[in-house]
């Protein structure tokens, strides 16, 4: 019997050692067959999750974000116990104690659906690690067999924090938020040392499903999901009883709710500046990087004076809009049945998709009307007495074939989009609101320092919204007259002098068996005249006549020196600004002029530094020789090496600037350009008033502005770049230079100044004063032999021209008093009609 026993005891030993040896093969195979070709997960021990790039302004506040994942990395030391605990309460409460995986929940999980049931999840942030950043998301056994071989190399290879921080920052949790640093931010603006025991259950019931948990739509399951959370943190320690129960009476708080104020609201807008930014740095470090490396920009912006920027361009493009006085509106209505139900129009206007990023504007539906006045109902504002367009607001404008209005209902239509904008009353209180429409003309404009490079403001259009095309970077447009400088700096730097005489008469050139006759805009001829009034009056004839005389090729050459083209062909109606090129380019190239010749490079950013803060990108290479001395005399400023290269020479710069002074006191910029600094720059306007421009500078800003169609057409008679860039410029230098300053422009050594005419170019003693004498700097050494000879370029002059007289090449004007309190001389209406401004034509 005892034997019998034994051996029925040897059978099941043997039985059981038997099965447990085939089910250990078994298992072994199986992890042997699945164990093979998995993916190494050493590489997560080096692994950079995709973050945020963000961008700085100059004085380094956030101002715009990028990201393909918003994703902000912490790394597990920032990471505060209380989120951590929140995670492995509602994930894996024994993340702390397994290897990896947990036994008794797979058994579960098997057992559950051995009986029939759904294949569901026991794994742990381990498994959810691997499964996250190595292996795909199907719900297989295989997966899950790959998975857990995984998690168990892992967790011999990494600590625990180190993979608790590779989860919480990989993670989903809705609203386009990877990681908790970004969720916290998306939910609640807060980061996360400072959100509260509630907030973080929240943030942690969200990675089950986080669209099943919306704050707002599943705002019941949301809470009962958190309070799960809670009563886990509790139940395992994490959090005492009395704190517990305040968490779970808390009502759940978050942005979407509108409990707390979007992080998004309190950045800027995006615009031109930071889009541009992305532009060129997907460019240069490729689109990957940039929308997932993490990079910190810090830009060049001056946030009040790009804001400064856009009103001033804004304003000069509604200006000629409100001339050409046609009303074209929005082209979008609100049905009329809606009109009566305040809940139903504020739906529509909130739908509407119209930009909104015009400051002091705001989208309006027309409610009703009477015979004085349209009653308006305004977005994300109250009604009020206050809501009325009067009828005088709107006779600036009329629909295309009809006439100005005589009451409202002429111009506007009920259910109408319209923009307005407050106007207030003597007492400062707000009166009615003025109508508006985005212009049909578009431009741009751009400001940088003109000894860096650094551009400080940039708006490429009316609306970044309206319109992401960035026409100061984008747009190549004929600079027209603007490039007249370039012409006459190629002369003085080769030879020719502010006192050189060009002829002003007509000229004929064959091309390719057409005859050319170009003209000056005033269609006069003024014989010969100095260098500087050919400037100053913008005169075509002389300005070809010269580019004949020095080479065109020469002036290609220059041209390309100082990047206004990377490729100039040599044509002689290219010497009049007729190949195109960008805002951006020519303001660049004219800070050349305000620097004395040195090279510049134009920038957007300053300095770029990678997700572990090292500096990978710097604009200033230049060296600070005393910089890291501590001790510096007083009497001494640290040194800058300056190696850059000079594009001309000084004496030309100097030159140069100072003819285009004389644009700005008594040229085509007279009438509009008025600052209390030394101001120089030239006005542009092509064939046909297709395109008009200004570029000028002080001592220290360069800027330049440019209107025209997207779809060149003429601009109408009168156009001009004086009469409409003029305005723009001086707006925005007004507070250029209260920020900046400005003084007088650095004059260069190896020179010496000589009073002329400046209508004959002769020699004037040096006692001379009266409105035509200017003391020209010229070279030491050199002879400007006045009066010797006239520039005729090899073009004939016909006799019995009806050349005009002193005065008429005067054209004399009024005397005014400038801000500096200079006394100036200005032609009756200085504008295009009497002054040419130049371009081709």
């Amino acid at each position: 019997m005892v034997r019998f026993i034994l051996g029925i005891f040897g059978a099941i030993f043997s039985f059981v050692t038997i099965g447990a040896v085939l089910a250990a093969l078994i298992v072994g195979g199986v992890f042997w067959m699945y164990g093979r070709d998995l993916p190494n997960h050493e590489q997560l021990a080096q692994y950079a999750p995709p973050t945020i790039s963000r961008v700085y302004s100059g004085e380094g506040r956030l101002i715009d974000e990028f990201a393909r994942e918003r994703r902000l990395f912490a790394p597990a030391s920032e990471i505060p116990d209380l989120v951590k605990q929140a995670f492995i309460s509602a994930e894996d409460k024994n993340f702390y104690s397994h290897k990896g995986f947990d036994p008794v929940g797979i058994a579960s999980a098997a057992l559950d659906m051995a009986r029939g049931g759904n294949l569901r999840g026991a794994s742990t942030i381990t498994q959810q690690v691997m499964k996250n950043f190595l292996l795909s998301s199907d719900r297989s056994a295989e997966r899950k067999i790959k998975e857990l071989i995984l998690a168990t190399r892992l967790e011999q290879t990494l600590n625990k924090d180190q993979i608790l921080e590779l989860y919480l920052n990989e993670i989903y949790l809705g609203q386009n938020s990877y990681g908790v640093a970004a969720a916290a931010q998306t939910y609640f603006n807060k980061t996360l040392s400072e959100l509260t025991v509630e907030e973080a259950a929240y943030l942690a019931a969200l990675p089950k499903a986080p669209s099943t948990y919306h704050p707002v739509r599943e705002r019941e399951r949301a809470t009962e999901r958190r309070d799960f959370v809670l009563r886990e943190m509790n139940e395992n320690g994490f959090l005492d009883d009395a704190a517990y129960r305040v968490a779970l009476a808390t009502p759940l708080r978050t942005v979407q709710s509108g409990d707390y104020e979007s992080f998004r609201a309190a950045l800027p807008p995006r615009g031109y500046f930071t889009d541009e930014i992305r532009r060129q740095l997907s460019r240069d470090f490729g689109e990957a990087e940039f929308f997932t490396g993490g990079l910190s920009i810090r830009s060049t912006l001056d946030p009040d004076l790009q804001d400064r920027a856009a009103t001033a361009l804004r304003g000069g493009l509604e200006r000629y809009d409100r001339q050409r006085g046609l009303w074209r509106g929005t082209g979008k209505f609100v049905p009329a049945e809606m009109l009566g139900d305040e809940a139903a129009w504020r739906a529509a206007l909130d739908e509407a998709d119209l930009p909104r990023d015009v400051d002091g504007w705001h989208l309006a539906v027309v409610l009703d009307m009477t015979d004085t006045a349209a009653r308006v109902g305004i977005e994300d504002q109250p009604v009020a007495d206050t809501d009325v367009i009067p009828l005088d607001e709107m006779t600036w404008a009329a629909r295309r074939g009809e006439r100005r209005p005589r009451v409202p209902d002429d111009l506007l239509r009920l259910g109408e989009l319209v923009y307005v904008k407050a106007q207030t009353a003597e007492d400062g209180t707000l009166a009615h609101y003025s109508l508006h429409q985005i212009p049909e003309v578009q431009g741009a404009f751009v400001a940088m320092d003109v000894n860096t490079g650094r551009v400080i403001a940039m708006q490429g259009g009316f609306s970044y919204q309206d319109s992401v095309f960035n026409r100061a970077t984008q747009a190549t447009r004929q600079p027209g007259s603007s490039f007249k400088p370039f012409v006459y700096a190629t002369a003085l730097d080769n030879g020719y002098t502010p006192a050189t005489i060009v002829i002003d008469a007509p000229i004929e050139v064959n091309i390719g068996g057409e005859i050319w006759r170009p003209k000056n805009y005033s269609n006069k001829f003024y014989g010969p005249t100095p260098l500087r009034t050919g400037i100053e009056r913008s005169r075509n004839l002389m300005t070809i006549r010269l580019a004949q005389a020095v080479g065109m090729e020469k002036v290609a050459k220059y041209a390309e020196d100082f990047g206004v083209y990377d490729d100039m062909p040599a044509f002689l109606a290219n010497s009049l600004g007729s190949q195109e090129t960008t805002l951006y380019r020519m303001v660049a190239a004219y800070a050349m002029f305000a620097n004395g010749g040195e090279r510049v490079e134009p920038t957007l950013v300053d300095r770029i530094q990678d997700r572990w803060g090292r500096t990978i990108y710097r604009h200033d290479a230049r060296r600070c020789v005393d910089c890291d001395s501590l001790l510096v005399p007083a009497s001494l400023a640290p040194r800058i090496e300056d190696d850059r290269e000079q594009v001309i020479d000084p004496i030309t710069a100097y030159q140069i600037t100072s003819m285009m002074q004389g644009v700005v006191e008594r040229g085509t910029a007279a009438r509009t350009v008025n600052l209390p600094v030394p101001t120089a720059g030239k006005t542009g306007t092509t064939n046909d008033e297709k395109d008009v421009w200004f570029v000028g500078f002080t001592s220290n800003i360069v800027a330049g502005c440019y209107i025209g169609h997207d779809q060149p057409r003429s601009l109408g008679r009168g156009a001009s770049g004086g009469g409409m860039c003029g305005p723009v410029f001086n707006e925005f230098m007004e507070h250029a230079v209260a920020s900046y300053g400005g003084g007088p422009f650095d004059v260069p050594p190896g020179g010496h100044f000589i009073k002329i005419d400046r209508v004959t170019g002769a020699r004037l003693p040096n006692g001379a004063s009266g409105a035509n004498v200017v003391a020209e700097y010229f070279r030491d050494g050199i002879d400007p032999a006045f009066g010797v000879a006239a520039i005729d370029g090899g073009f004939a002059m016909g006799g019995n021209l009806p050349l005009f007289s002193r005065s008429e090449a005067l054209e004399e004007g009024r005397e005014v008093t400038t801000s500096t309190g200079e006394v100036r001389r200005i032609a009756p209406k200085a504008g295009f009609g009497t002054i040419s401004s130049g371009g081709l034509y």
